[in-house]
């Protein structure tokens, strides 16, 4: 009998140590297919952050819209409901970080080196401090690149837009954009939008090409252009309650691998953006169309309007500061 007392506490003891040594869970919910980039990057920075914490991290990684929804995810992230996520910067707008909508501005990136020049410097940092105040720490930009049009009408001149029912997130940058093209803008989550395109919900709608190929809008779409107007980009954010809540040594090894994981994906972006416009075109259900330089031209006039528009919202010195670095 008097070894009962001895074994109860053996198997408390037992019970005390599996779970300290439970491993960290961090629940990586997006909405995006894991082919894209963003989908790749999501499981290598899983890989690395179990391996960088021997295991002591598990990264549980829900592609597709599995858990949540566009409108939906920034909440569950806010309540603990997950605790990663990695949103295209349009959806801060929403959020009441309105200063991210200057992503959308319509060619306010000439190049990927201009887009680095704010993402990687002083203006990417100071945006991502703006996040805290509404329980999210932000770790790392991910990149998806500029944005096609595509519609079931070819799409040459800002005239041809006109009347077209366009999906875009929702964002009053994008929304103003489609005005300014004289089409009619049809906000829409992201996993709706096969469906809407496919029903004549909507006409047409503007992506990365890796976006619409690994969703198949180009099944439902006859023509896209490669107009480049656009950025797309996310941030990968964290829920900060649970991020400062994390051992030092945790966190920098997370760190690590979000670094190691974000070089990753800005190397595969590009090239799966390629990739896929190859294979829209080897698909033979859509005809591709490259602007040429007047018709860039005429679209970025009729688009200019959109900063000005815009400066009330955004800020006027964001905006410039913007330009500044995009022109370096």
């Amino acid at each position: 009998m008097k070894l009962k007392p001895v074994l109860l506490i053996l198997s408390a003891a037992l019970s005390f140590n599996a779970y300290a040594q439970a491993p960290i869970v961090i629940k990586f919910s997006h909405v995006v297919a894991t082919d894209t980039p963003k989908g790749q990057a999501a499981e290598r920075f899983k890989q690395l952050a179990e391996k960088a914490t021997n295991g002591r991290v598990k990264v549980e990684v829900y592609p597709n819209s599995q858990l949540y929804k566009d409108k939906e995810e920034l909440e569950a992230l806010q309540l603990g409901a997950v605790q990663m996520l990695a949103p295209s910067l349009a959806k801060f707008g929403p959020l009441g970080v309105k200063e991210f909508e200057a992503f959308d501005l319509p060619y306010i990136f000439p190049s990927k080196t201009a887009l680095y020049n704010v993402t990687e410097g002083e203006i990417g940092k100071s945006l991502l401090k703006k996040l805290e105040p509404k329980g999210i720490t932000g770790l790392a930009y991910w990149d998806n690149g500029f944005k096609v049009m595509s519609a079931n009408k070819p799409l040459h001149t800002p005239s041809d837009f006109k009347g077209l029912k366009m999906r875009i997130q929702s964002s009053k940058v994008l929304d103003a954009q489609m005005r300014a093209l004289g089409a009619n803008p049809q906000v829409l989550a992201f996993s709706e939008v096969y469906q809407a395109l496919q029903t004549g919900v909507v006409d047409g709608t503007e992506n990365p090409p890796s976006n619409m190929y690994t969703q198949k809008m180009h099944e439902v779409q006859k023509y896209v252009t490669v107009s480049n107007h656009g950025y797309l980009g996310y941030a990968v954010i964290v829920n900060k309650k649970f991020w400062d809540g994390l051992p030092p040594d945790i966190r920098a090894a997370l760190d690590k691998a979000m670094k190691e994981a974000t070089t990753f994906e800005k190397a595969i972006a590009q090239r799966d953006n390629d990739m896929a416009l190859d294979a829209i075109k080897k698909a033979g259900k859509t005809e591709i169309y490259t602007l040429s330089v007047k018709e860039q031209a005429e679209w970025r006039k009729a688009l200019q309007p959109v900063q000005q528009q815009m400066e009330s919202r955004i800020g006027k010195d964001l905006i410039a500061a913007m330009n500044k670095e995009a022109a370096k």
